[in-house]
This record gives C-alpha cells, sequence and structure tokens, in this order.
C-alpha cells in the first residue's frame, strides 16, 4: 500500500518581520539572528486567520485534483478555535460534505509527517480515494514576546498536500525521547472560580537541548527509513527537512556526506513554521519545479515530544 501526491499548495502572512523589525520589541541585531539562525524574515499573522491560510493553501492543493476527498486532516498546535477542528472549518469553507472523516492532529513540528501517515492507512483501509491534509499554524501567538531567543525563531504559515491512495511503496519511520523540559508550552487553565488558574507564559525552549537532539534525530530517522526501503542514501534526489535552524541542516548534509544541491531550504523566509514547514517547502519545490514526479524523496522533521518522523517515497 501507498500514496501518491497529486497536489501541493501553501500560503503565508502578508506582514512580513524582518530581523531588523525585531529592534522594536528587544534588544536584537539581523547579524545575531542570521548567524546563529538562517532566518532573515518571517511572516507574522495580522489580518489573516490559522484557517484563512489553512484554506488558502488547501485550495492550491485541490487545484488540479479531480474526486472527491474522503479524508481531511489537519496538523496544528495553534488553531483559532478549541472546538470545532481546523479539519471541519477547512471542510466548511471548502464546501466539503458528506462521508467525509475530518480531524485534527497536534504533534508540532512533526504534525505533517504524522497526518501522511495516518491519512496512508485510512486510504489503504479502503483501497481507494483522497486525502487532504493541511498543516497551519500561527506561532505568534504561541511564542513569549518577551523572549528574544524563542521569539525570533517562529513564523506563521499553511501548507498543504493532496495525496490519492496508490501501490507505490511509501515508507515512515518513527521515534519519541519523551522529554517535555527541552521545548513545550502550556496552555491557561481558564477561569473556574474555584482553582489557582494559569496563564500559559508561551512557549519555553532550551535551544541547546534541542538543537543536540535534533542534530542527531535527522540522521537517524533518515537512515532508518532508508533501511526500510532498502535505498541508500546517496540514491536519494531531495530531501525535505523541516526548518528550524540553517546550522540543522547543515549538520545533516556533513553527517550524511551528500551533495548539499540536494537539500533545500528555506527558513530564511519564512522561519520555523512548526507542522507547516515541510509542506510549505514541498510546495515551493513542486511549484518551481526543483522537484519532479518519479524523484526519491525523504522527509523529515522533528520537534516537541520530543519526536522526531520521517518518510521516503518517490513523487
Amino acid at each position: 500500500m501507498g500514496f501518491k501526491i497529486i497536489g501541493t499548495g501553501s500560503a503565508v502572512p502578508e506582514k512580513k518581520l524582518k530581523n531588523d523589525d525585531l529592534r522594536e520589541f528587544f534588544d536584537t541585531s539581523d547579524e545575531w539572528i542570521r548567524t546563529r539562525t538562517g532566518i532573515e524574515e518571517r511572516g507574522v499573522i495580522t489580518s489573516e486567520s490559522v484557517l484563512s491560510l489553512a484554506e488558502k493553501a488547501a485550495r492550491k492543493a485541490l487545484e488540479k485534483v479531480e474526486g472527491d476527498i474522503s479524508v481531511i486532516i489537519c496538523a496544528t498546535l495553534s488553531s483559532d478555535y478549541v472546538t470545532p477542528s481546523l479539519a471541519c472549518l477547512v471542510a466548511e469553507n471548502l464546501g466539503i460534505s458528506g462521508g467525509c472523516m475530518a480531524f485534527d492532529i497536534n504533534m508540532a513540528c512533526c504534525g505533517f509527517i504524522y497526518a501522511l501517515n495516518i491519512a496512508e492507512s485510512l486510504l489503504a483501509r479502503s483501497k481507494g480515494g483522497r486525502a487532504l491534509i493541511v498543516a497551519a499554524e500561527q506561532m505568534s501567538s504561541v511564542v513569549d514576546w518577551t523572549d528574544r531567543s524563542t521569539a525570533v525563531l517562529f513564523g506563521d504559515g499553511a501548507g498543504a498536500a493532496v495525496i490519492e491512495y496508490s501501490d507505490a511503496p511509501v515508507y515512515f519511520d518513527f521515534d519519541i525521547k519523551p522529554d517535555r523540559a527541552p521545548l513545550y508550552a502550556l496552555r491557561g487553565t481558564g477561569n473556574c472560580p474555584v482553582r489557582q488558574n494559569r496563564e500559559s507564559g508561551g512557549l519555553k525552549m532550551n535551544g541547546q537541548e534541542v538543537y543536540k537532539f535534533a542534530s542527531s534525530a535527522i540522521d537517524e530517522r533518515i537512515l532508518a527509513v532508508l533501511k526500510k526501503a532498502g535505498t541508500q542514501p546517496e540514491e536519494v534526489d531531495k530531501f525535505v527537512l523541516h526548518q528550524a535552524n540553517i546550522r540543522i541542516i547543515q549538520s545533516a548534509i556533513y553527517k550524511l556526506k551528500l551533495p548539499q544541491e540536494r537539500f533545500y531550504h528555506n527558513i530564511e523566509k519564512y522561519g520555523n513554521t512548526s507542522a507547516a514547514s515541510v509542506p510549505i517547502l514541498l510546495d515551493e519545490l513542486v511549484r518551481s519545479g526543483k522537484i519532479k514526479r518519479g524523484d526519491k524523496t525523504v522527509l523529515c522533521a522533528f520537534g516537541a515530544g520530543l519526536a522526531s518522523a520521517a518518510c521516503y517515497f518517490e513523487l
């Protein structure tokens, strides 16, 4: 069992905050951010919403798709609504109903790859159909804007893909090293009058610990998923990695001893968009022709949990 990607799409906010723009909020500079992370600017939701970006990315992914959608999965940790699910809201705006399953998952930066795996399993049960997968995040609503070390890293955006059932083999590999301390964001506890309530306080991250985890997790997941596929790293045409830090990507290239041109990045334009990171980059590569039908492709992501995930397939 497997799938084919038959459409991709992405959407980012109109408002861009360049590194020097952040000097209005805290002591930083373009050089400080760019040399440590590779980020030059990021999109921040102002007039848009998570739903509007998710819908826009989904519509682009559906542009050339024929046939009904039987599954909608949204990967997000920052939806506009606690309920209904972002997937149901997307379905409403797209006019999709009748025999369609729709739900959200929260696996932070690994969410898109997790959603691909779940969708593949659901399509395999019916041996047919198409699934719409959308990853949409408003990280600007999650980070602590008094914490320079984390606020500069993240951006908002959405990416989407439509897959259909196929006998083309697809391979996944997942791992968790359960540890909340390096990267977490508490949910506020509301205003119940019989308890002491808690404010969320924004995202907390130990950058050194996350970097250490990510630097090893990427190579572990890539090598593990390729072992399942019986494929060597040098046989892979394109690597699409989670965009968290350019140094992490460079570390992966060095460890895998592969040509740099097989790895792509857009972190300089968007920052870390969490679950949306991989599908935004994938869409850009598809639309620019840098990745094409038949290319042997690896997707890999890592994030809170601590979790990591990889997927290998032929586009």
